[in-house]
């Protein structure tokens, strides 16, 4: 796994979560892997009682099968959840690029502008810190609509669509996801919530081009259906 430091703000168990979910969308914990509670417990050093919280937490979206004596298994990539997930995303977030283009204030646009630039720099160079840039830019909209918890519910569900995301990036190379978010934000700034909705469900139906390419690159990966 890829540790990275604890933050002050966080709790062990909340530590333990973003870690144990950062390497499962990075595909550093690979889909259909086992990982035991201990061993994380070790790498993070901590005791098992945050892993283990956060092992259910994330149990809860079906990321993980919790394997009785044996840990848990990542699950591997399913079409039916990532579509799921992608369907509460479209949802919430058109609602919230509508609502954005009313309450966005100068500092907000230029919150989001230094997102995008930043964006535009690691484009093509750094994936990780391009996917990284991409949540913020959503989570900073969330943050203008003060809508701060449904971000939390929308994050937990999200990391089926998130994995892949992380995947189309290494696969498919393709960067509109940048321009989608230039759109977004230039919707944002002209106060035009038709344009600002219209650009998220574009940006969101990306996937769709992707899947194909996916399913062939990362065969091992998707869970097989009847």
């Amino acid at each position: 796994m890829q540790i990275t430091p604890k933050l002050s703000s966080e709790t062990n168990r909340d530590y333990a979560l973003r870690i144990i979910r950062d390497n499962i969308i990075n595909l550093e914990l690979k889909p259909g892997s086992l990982i035991g509670e201990q061993e994380v417990a070790n790498q993070l050093g901590c005791s098992r009682t945050p892993v283990h919280e956060a092992y259910l937490e994330l149990s809860k979206s079906r990321i993980l099968d919790v394997l009785p004596q044996k840990g848990c298994r990542i699950s591997k990539i399913d079409y039916d959840l990532i579509n799921e997930a992608r369907f509460l995303r479209k949802l919430v977030e058109t609602a919230l690029a509508e609502e954005a283009c009313e309450v966005a204030t100068d500092a907000d646009i230029a919150e989001l502008e230094a997102n995008v630039n930043l964006q535009q720099f690691y484009s093509g160079n750094n994936n990780a810190k391009l996917l990284e840039l991409d949540n913020e830019f959503h989570k900073i909209i969330y943050r203008i609509c003060n809508k701060m918890q449904c971000h939390y519910m929308v994050s937990l569900m999200s990391i089926h669509f998130d994995r892949v995301r992380r995947i189309s990036l290494e696969s498919v190379k393709d960067y509109k996801i940048v321009s989608d978010h230039a759109a977004i934000l230039e919707a944002i700034k002209n106060h035009d919530p038709v344009a600002a909705k219209a650009m998220v469900e574009k940006h969101m139906a990306r996937f769709d081009m992707d899947w194909d390419i996916i399913k062939k690159e990362f065969s091992e990966y998707i869970e097989e259906k009847d």
